[in-house]
């Protein structure tokens, strides 16, 4: 499913954080929300799964503006792994897993597609380990695996990570975005990590102080200027040896 950003801007607390912004993510595609700490990331992408709703402009998914349709039929298009989830440390693993499977649930017995559903996200984050734990006591990288196999579970049309590789070690990171890339979905997603949104996704978006700085492909935008310029730090950017993509080496005297 498409979602485009058409001319959003935000208000919390009676201050303009978010102005103005139009951006989209084409069916299936890969993007990314970059910018410095406080630029609007995380609110820009609270408003596709309804935590917030802007004060002007639209979100819509598939042509559909998000506020205009019913909340489960929100939750069955698009799943969130948001950078704070409120759920009971009293549940399992499975049962934060299990979630996920709410909005395409009728009454009754979960069945056999649902459990499959559960076992193949719990596999594909890499948490097939954890699921008959106690959420409340994993680590913040396995919660976080746990969190992003609920959302896989929610089997989305449309999946929105807000800081996904958070507190994951380096080799989790590259496994939970490659799962994620791997669906077949729009996934749009908040990195900071330059080198793996250069890696994963087809376009990014450079937010500032609330509003869209520039946008393009990762060659395009990963450039020692644009660099500097937003993220006011010099960099040596060379191409990956193996997939070309632009990689980045901070110099804070560059």
């Amino acid at each position: 499913m498409r979602v485009e950003y058409s001319g959003v801007s935000v208000e919390l607390g009676g201050a303009r954080v978010i102005e103005d912004v139009s951006l989209s993510a084409e069916t299936g595609t890969f993007v990314g929300v970059v910018g410095p700490n406080g630029s609007g990331k995380s609110t820009l992408l609270r408003c596709v799964y309804r935590v917030l709703t802007p004060a002007a402009g639209t979100v819509t998914v598939d042509g559909a503006d998000v506020t205009a349709v019913s909340l489960a039929e929100n939750a069955r298009n698009v799943a969130a792994v948001m950078q704070h989830a409120p759920f009971d440390i009293g549940f399992t693993a499975r049962e934060i897993v299990e979630t996920g499977r709410l909005p395409h649930r009728r009454r009754g017995v979960p069945s056999s597609a649902h459990r499959r559903a559960v076992d193949g996200a719990l596999a594909a984050a890499g948490a097939a380990d954890l699921a008959g734990r106690g959420f409340g006591t994993l680590s913040g990288g396995e919660a976080q695996r746990v969190l992003i196999a609920r959302a896989f579970a929610q089997e989305p049309k449309v999946l929105v990570l807000d800081e996904p590789t958070n507190h994951l070690d380096v080799r989790h990171q590259f496994a939970v975005l490659s799962a994620a890339r791997d669906l077949g979905v729009t996934v749009i997603a908040v990195l900071h990590d330059l080198n793996l949104a250069a890696q994963y996704c087809d376009r990014l978006y450079v937010l500032s102080e609330g509003s869209l700085a520039c946008s393009g492909t990762p060659s395009e935008i990963l450039v020692p200027a644009t660099i500097r310029r937003y993220f006011d730090m010099g960099a040596h950017v060379v191409p990956h040896p193996r997939l070309g993509v632009p990689q980045v080496i901070f110099d804070d005297e560059g």
